[in-house]
């Protein structure tokens, strides 16, 4: 069955004190095409997410994100030789000035400087596999959703197909009818060179064709909305091939009816992976 292009899919990622969340969605587009919003230094990992996410999707504009909700406390560290220096002032303020020496551990911690933080690494590369089994879960509810949608794409453009083939069916028999009235009132040659000049049976035989081939593609489960779109710009050729063979009222609406349906088909090619 074939997919669409539209889809959205999340999971809850855990990893120790580690808490993320992550997003992956995709839009229409001609060709595959992916944005990633990850937390800073995980950038080593974006060539294993993208053929993480080509696994699942062929065609389409793809956003992945990973939010980081929750994640170890900062670490405090001493600096050390913030401490001696501090300590080694205060030693030349006590001798010269006579001071008392009252300094208090409490007072040096204070002192800026004395303690930092500093954010808990978090190594991309270590929490890759337990990363990578929570993008599967994002991806395959984004895969389900781009799924529902194909199935709606192919029953929509397969009705078009139907009412193409009666707008065939109508054509071929106002056709037949022209020629019998064309001969009625022309001589030999006219009626023959009036044949050979409004005759669409290779146009109506191409036509047919592109219409069962896309009735195929359909039912297939590759990639298929280029072929599809390529498919409808030949049904678009023969259609206006037979209005200037064929420039009956009658015939004429029909091919109306028929380019209108080839072009909604092409515009739903544009939503089908």
């Amino acid at each position: 069955m074939i997919k669409g292009m539209t889809g959205f899919g999340s999971a809850q990622w855990s990893a120790g004190k580690i808490k993320a969340l992550i997003e992956a969605k995709s839009l229409n587009h001609r060709y595959f095409d992916i944005t990633y919003y990850l937390p800073i230094g995980f950038g080593a990992i974006e060539d294993k997410i993208r053929q993480l996410v080509q696994r699942y999707i062929e065609r389409g504009k793809v956003t992945v994100s990973v939010k980081i909700i929750q994640k170890p406390a900062q670490e405090a560290v001493l600096n050390k030789e913030a401490v001696r220096k501090y300590l080694q002032y205060a030693r030349l303020l006590r001798k010269e000035f006579h001071l008392e020496n009252d300094v208090k551990i409490s007072d040096i911690i204070q002192l800026p400087a004395v303690l930092e933080t500093k954010e808990v690494s978090m190594d991309p590369e270590i929490l890759w596999p337990s990363l990578e089994k929570c993008l599967h879960v994002a991806l395959k509810g984004l895969e389900n959703m781009r799924k529902r949608e194909g199935r709606s794409l192919a029953m929509d453009v397969g009705d078009k197909l139907k009412r193409m083939a009666l707008q065939i069916k109508k054509i071929q028999s106002k056709a037949g009818v022209i020629l019998s009235d064309k001969r009625k009132i022309s001589s030999v040659e006219e009626f023959q060179s009036f044949q050979k000049s409004c005759d669409i049976n290779e146009e109506i035989s191409r036509l047919t064709h592109f219409i069962d081939e896309a009735k195929l593609l359909l039912r297939g489960k590759a990639s298929v909305g280029k072929k599809l779109d390529f498919l409808a710009q030949e049904m678009q050729r023969e259609t206006n091939t037979i209005g200037a063979k064929l420039p009956d009222k009658e015939v004429i609406n029909a091919v109306v009816a028929l380019k209108s349906k080839i072009e909604k088909i092409r515009e739903q090619a544009q939503n089908i992976e």
